[in-house]
Order: structure tokens, then sequence, then C-alpha cells
């Protein structure tokens, strides 16, 4: 009996005799397509390759380029290294092993603690399993037999994590020749099909991130379809090493973490120009784009927070004190207060809409563990907007919105990709509201001509959202940007307007926010110019380098002339070779150095060395400082180009 099969993304379709393999299918299909198939999907429902087709259907197949397919294949190396660290030593309890973006890890108790040495060990079994191209069998048993399964073995984290299933769920694990491992899957077909791996650290994790439950070890590695795509990855890793906001601010002294203030970030002198540009800018692009905007308290008491819904579900990662035996919080987000100030007066239905943005500092408690430069921080500057609207002004008003955030994105020259996050399992509302808010969103999106992947479950309690996840120069992606939805927080703060019926209606409400978080937006710009700022946001833009000590007159001259016009100048008036000096202002990142000797101090002129471009030679000041001001208004990302006649 033959099955009709229809192969999804491709105008074809095939007769296969019943029980055909998926790779068999891929073969007949496309024998390259059989070389890089990983994984399919059957009627819409995951399938692994080996699996037989019983029925006619709409077939589609996963390869390494497929975020499927990339699951499946890193999923399969965190067994392979559970299974040779298992051959190696063989006390070692195993918890999990999950695929993660740009690769995978696995969590172990060892007998005794894994140090470098092992890690190689285990790296060269695991090419040994490899070679040796075992299948992996799925199976399934009851709940009692899994659970005394992992019992006779010692497998403690295995029988906790049965235990929390349901009593007659049906467990299914994968056998790998003497390794057997509990997991959903799916994976590849056998260990053979892994061209590439590399182990690349090892850490301390928590058993199910709890700071109660023990300390495991943790073994980071990543692999990819082919060993010049995994040394792609290295090199990219070791650019970004180049890059780390952490090294790069510490270097140029722009921000700090301190002992005495872990997750509470310093700001240097130089990094406040940052800061205070990037503030600047925001605040004229809002202005231009009809925000008002506010201010609101950075503590306020719990009644509050009760309210807005944050003492229930956020309460673990709020800083807490107790005034006048009353408690208080420390905000963690900025909405409660924009809310307060709205119910501070009454509204019309000619009121809106209404924009109101606030740079508020906000505070979250984060496990020492997950913190990271200022990345991960636990006080930060967010660039809030709340809007408050008619329910027939929400597809401008968050279109607006979009193309508010993507006009700032461009101007950094990110590129950026949107995602629509829905329903979270805790969340406040009943489940028509917010399919009603989904469905908002999503129409506005395409309103756009958008292109937008569905994140489901992800939304904040109180509304779905869309998010911007920003690309930088090496390829990663940061999550930024975000516009939610609220039709929550307007019913549980009463707000209300006199509409045109003169009857009290209820508005809705937008959070957003484009930097997302000011310090994060500076670490991702740090390590995306590799602290090479455009000139409008460089701390120094220009650095004066007199050749000898005769020159310094006339490079203070220049100095003053500069800073004038507003302009951020540095003079190195430091009896140093000249080489010295060119030196350092290269590994200062300054955009523009204008060294000055005898002849150009006669000349009234300066010999220019662009970052990245060398040596310009004589040019003109006047006419340099003319380019300046213009590269700088307009924000440019780009450094001048100049002649000596000025052009």
């Amino acid at each position: 009996m033959n099955i009709h099969i229809q192969w999804k993304n491709r105008d074809k379709s095939m007769e296969f005799p019943q029980g055909t393999t998926l790779i068999a299918m891929a073969g007949e299909l496309d024998r390259d397509l059989k070389k890089a198939a990983l994984l399919g999907k059957v009627n819409g429902k995951v399938t692994e390759l080996n699996e037989p087709v019983m029925e006619d259907g709409e077939v589609e197949i996963f390869t390494f380029e497929d975020e499927e397919g990339r699951d499946a294949y890193r999923h399969t190396c965190s067994h392979i290294m559970a299974q040779a660290a298992l051959r190696l030593y063989p006390g070692t309890k195993l918890a999990i092993g999950p695929s993660i973006e740009d690769g995978f890890y696995y969590d172990f108790d060892p007998e005794k603690p894994f140090d470098p040495e092992a890690m190689e060990a285990i790296s060269a079994e695991m090419g040994r399993i490899i070679k040796e191209n075992i299948p992996l069998e799925r199976f399934t048993m009851g709940r009692e037999d899994a659970l005394k399964f992992f019992r006779d073995k010692g497998e403690t984290y295995k029988v906790e994590l049965i235990g929390d299933l349901d009593e007659d769920a049906e467990i299914s694990f994968y056998r790998q020749g003497d390794f057997t491992d509990l997991c959903a899957g799916p994976h590849v077909p056998s260990t053979g099909y892994i061209k590439a791996y590399k182990l690349m650290s090892l850490a301390g994790a928590y058993w199910r991130g709890s700071e109660r439950n023990k300390m495991l070890q943790r073994i980071y590695a990543t692999a990819f379809f082919s060993k010049q795509e995994l040394q792609e990855h290295l090199d990219r890793i070791e650019e970004a090493k180049k890059r780390d906001h952490r090294k790069l601010g510490q270097e140029l002294k722009l921000f700090t973490i301190k002992d005495e203030g872990p997750g509470f970030p310093f700001f240097y002198p130089k990094g406040m120009i940052l800061r205070n540009e990037l503030m600047a800018y925001w605040r004229e692009v809002h202005r231009a784009w009809g925000y008002d905007e506010v201010s609101t308290p950075v503590i306020l008491n719990r009644e509050l927070w009760e309210r807005s819904g944050h003492w229930f579900n956020y309460k673990d990662n709020m800083y807490t004190t107790v005034i006048d035996e009353e408690d208080y919080a420390i905000k963690p987000m900025n909405c409660p207060g924009s809310l307060l100030i709205y119910n501070s007066e009454l509204h019309s239905y000619r009121d809106f809409p209404l924009r109101w943005g606030e740079m508020g500092l906000v505070h979250r408690h984060e496990l020492s563990g997950a913190l990271h430069g200022l990345m991960r921080v636990r006080c930060f500057t967010q660039d809030d907007a709340h809007l408050y609207m008619l329910p027939s002004q929400i597809t401008e008003e968050v279109a607006g919105v979009v193309r508010l955030i993507d006009s700032i994105y461009k101007m950094f020259g990110f590129d950026y990709r949107l995602e629509l996050s829905t329903m979270p399992e805790q969340h406040l509302g009943d489940e028509e509201t917010w399919r009603m808010a989904e469905a908002t969103l999503e129409d506005t999106l395409k309103s756009l001509g958008a292109e937008y992947a569905i994140n489901p479950g992800d939304g904040a309690f109180y509304g779905p959202k869309i998010d911007f996840h920003l690309k930088d120069s090496l390829g990663r992606t940061w999550q930024c940007g975000t516009i939610q939805l609220d039709f929550q927080m307007p019913e549980r703060f009463d707000l209300t307007y006199v509409g045109e019926d003169g009857q009290k209606h209820r508005p809705v409400m937008v959070h957003r926010t484009a930097y997302g978080s000011l310090e994060r937006f500076i670490a991702i710009l740090t390590e995306h110019f590799a602290a090479a700022f455009p000139t409008w946001l460089a701390p120094v833009q220009v650095k004066i380098l007199p050749i000898t000590d005769r020159q310094h007159k006339y490079a203070d001259f220049l100095a003053r002339e500069l800073k004038a016009e507003g302009f951020r100048v540095e003079a190195d008036l430091r009896s140093e070779k000249i080489g010295f000096k060119i030196r350092e202002a290269q590994n200062e990142r300054a955009p523009y150095m204008l060294v000055v000797g005898d002849k150009e101090q006669d000349m009234g002129a300066v010999a220019l060395r662009i970052r990245g471009k060398g040596d310009k030679g004589t040019v003109n000041f006047l006419a340099f400082k003319r380019k300046l001001k213009e590269e700088v208004a307009g924000r440019s990302l780009e450094l001048m180009e100049m002649d000596r006649d000025g052009k």
C-alpha cells in the first residue's frame, strides 16, 4: 500500500510505500537533502528520521539551518557527552542536558570534581562514541518502572524529575549502546551524525536553579554541522572576548562594578558622557513624536504594589523596606507611578492619546550567579513610556511606537527581528481579553507589513507584547525594545475618562521601551562598536597631539576653538614621543587625532589622522572643524572623508 506525501515549501508530491522512513523519503527527493537531514515533521508533528510514515500527509525535513534540526543535533551531542562522562567516571550522577542557543550543556554530580583534564578526557571519549556510530533508540516505561530503573542506578536527580510527572504518565527514554537517559527527544538517528563539537567551559549550577539545592558541575559545549562552521563560531567568540564591555569599560574608564555593590554599576566621567548623549537623543526623539516627560518616586508603599499585582507576582525580585512601620518596595518597574499620575486628575476623551516618557531608575533582585557586567544588573535606568488611549486608537498608537523604535535602531545601524509574545501561564485577567489584545497587536504588525515570529506564553503577566531583538556586528541578538498592550492595569487602578456620551469609560494602556535598559544598551553599543563609537557618542571626539613643547600653545588654542563649538577635546601635553601619543590615542578609540608640529603651527593647519583610516596629511583646521560639526549634528555612523583641500 502506498501513501501520498506532499513536501512542505516545495511544489512537489510523491508516492511511497507505507512505512517508508523520513530519511529514505528525503533521499528520494534530494540526495543532498538526505545528507543534511536531521529531523522531520509529518502533518505538523515532529518526527525522527528513522520513524516510518504510515499515512498520507505533509512532510518537512529539518537541517542544521533550522532551529528544530539544530536543537535535535545538539541535544544528541549532550547525550554523547553524558555517556562519555559515565564511561570515564562511573560514579557520576546525571541531572539535565538540554540544547541552548549556540550549544548545549549537561549538569553532573561527580564523585570527584571535574577539572580541565577531565574535560579533555570527556571530549576525547565523545570522539570515540561518535566514531562508533551508535543508534539512538526511543522506548517508554510506566512511571513506577521508570522510578525503579533510575533508583537501581542511584540516579537521584532523574528520580526526582520523574516524581514530578503525572501518575499515569508514559515516560520516554533514549538508549545508545550502554547508555540510557530520561528524555522526551527528539534526536538524530545515531551518534555518527555529529560532525564537529567542542567543550567550552566548566561552571557551577544549582540543581533546578535554586540556591537551596546542591551545586552541580555544568559543562558547556557547542556543536556544528561542519568543522568550518565550528571554527567560524570559535573565531566569533574570540572576537567577542576582545569586545567584552566589562573589559573595555574598565580599560577606557567608562564604567565598572565594585565588590561593595555587586550588580550596581558605577559610571566614570567618560561613561556619563555616553549616558547623557543617549538620554539627550532619546529626549529629542520623544519630543518630536509628541511625548511629555514625567518622573515618579523610587520607593512606594505596599498597597500600591498589591494593587498593581507586583507584590504577588514579582515580589521575589523586589527589594522591600519598612518606613514608619509600613511596608514599602523599591520600584522594579515605573508603570504604577505613571498610573498614579494619570489618576491625579480627571480626563476627557479629547485628551487622548497621552504619551508620557520616563527615564526611571528601577531595582530588581537578581541572583548573584546571573549578574553580568551591565547586561544583567540589579539597578538600571529604564527608558519607559506609558501611553493612554481610546480603544479606537490602539492600532494607530502601537504602529507609531513601532516606527519610533525603528527610527532609533536605524540611528545606530541595528537590524532587528520582531516577536509577538502571548499569554503566560501566570497572568492577570480573563483569557478572552488576552486573545483580543494579542489579535490587536498581530493585526497592527500585519498592517505595517512587518515580519514577526510568535513566542507562545512569554507575555508580561498583565498583557501580550511585541519584543525587538537587535542583531549586533557579531551576529548576536539582544532583546531590547518592547511594546506591551495592557487592559489589566487600567482596570486594577480604576482609570477612567469621560467619553463623548458624558459617561465614564476605561482607557487602554501601552507600556514600551526602546533602549530597554540604558545600562544594557550601553553594553551592547560598546561590544557592537568595540568601543569605537561614532563621533557624536565618543567620550573624546578629538585628541590634539603636539610633537614638541613648542606646539603646546598652539595645541591649547586648537582645543579652545573646538571646545567653544561644543566638541569633546583632549590635548596630550605630556613630554612623550609622538609615536607613543598616537598609539595611546588609538587605544582610546578617539575618532580624530590632530598632530601638530612646527609646520602645522606656521600654516595654521593640522596633520589629520582618522580612526581606522590612518594619516590623511595636512588639512585646513577651519575646514576640519566645519566637517566635524556637520558629522556630529547629523549623528553620522561614518567618520568623515577629507583631503588636503578640506573636501
